[in-house]
């Protein structure tokens, strides 16, 4: 049995480009899914949040107007009833270790754009992490957490790495548009990622080496099950 850190952001809002506040918190499907595989396979999947504080899920991944059907909302609510003990008291980022884990995941909704890009705390961690060859997967606007990881010279961690993450497009599309702070595609971008991008919308996973990103929530399972793969070659 391996052991899973989920790294899920606290923000239950985002600064928006006008200066204005709006709602998020993280998206249900992502840590539903993927949650479901991990531990699904027998593998124990612990929560951590930045401070220990108790996440808030993004009340539009629940229900259509996130995209979400009536009885995907029910289930992922049901899932996430289920992990209550969990939600409600998560793990401290700040107290975590990464050798006391095989793997890191981050799921997305845009909190993480928060409190996840700009981490001193996360960035150690996953510096940590790269550098022991552990399995470091991101999902969504999780990839934006990676953002936190730089070098001793200040340079991004995973620059020249592929990855993916939620696209410019589909920002535009189904996300906040003109409206967000900055686009994540973007910015990956000109930090130096090699980044490698689906159709909007398509189920999209990128791996290299011991890095792996899953585009959107539709790559939620495919990201969760290249994780499981992963482990086993470890």
């Amino acid at each position: 049995m391996a052991k899973i850190l989920m790294i899920i952001s606290a923000a239950d809002s985002l600064t928006l480009a006008d200066g204005t506040a709006h709602p998020t918190g993280y998206w249900a499907e992502e840590v539903v899914a993927s949650h479901e595989v991990l531990a699904g396979a027998g593998h124990q999947v612990d929560i951590a949040t930045p401070g220990g504080v108790r996440p808030t899920v993004d009340p539009i991944s629940l229900d259509e107007r996130g995209g979400v059907q009536p009885a995907d909302g029910a289930r992922f609510r049901a899932y996430l009833d289920s992990l209550a003990a969990a939600l409600d008291a998560p793990l401290d980022l700040g107290t975590v270790r990464a050798a006391d884990y095989d793997a890191l995941y981050l799921p997305g909704g845009h909190g993480p754009m928060a409190d996840l890009a700009d981490n001193p705390v996360l960035g150690a961690l996953l510096a940590d992490a790269d550098r022991s060859g552990l399995t470091v997967a991101a999902l969504c606007h999780g990839v934006a957490g990676l953002l936190s990881a730089t070098k001793a010279d200040g340079g991004f961690l995973f620059a020249g790495r592929s990855l993916t993450g939620f696209t410019n497009d589909e920002e535009y599309q189904g996300g906040l548009g003109d409206a967000s702070p900055w686009l994540l595609e973007t910015r990956l971008a000109e930090r130096g990622a090699l980044v490698k991008t689906g159709a909007p919308w398509s189920d999209t996973v990128v791996t290299d080496g011991n890095l792996i990103t899953g585009q959107n929530p539709q790559s939620s399972t495919t990201t969760a099950r290249e994780v499981l793969a992963s482990l086993s070659r470890a």
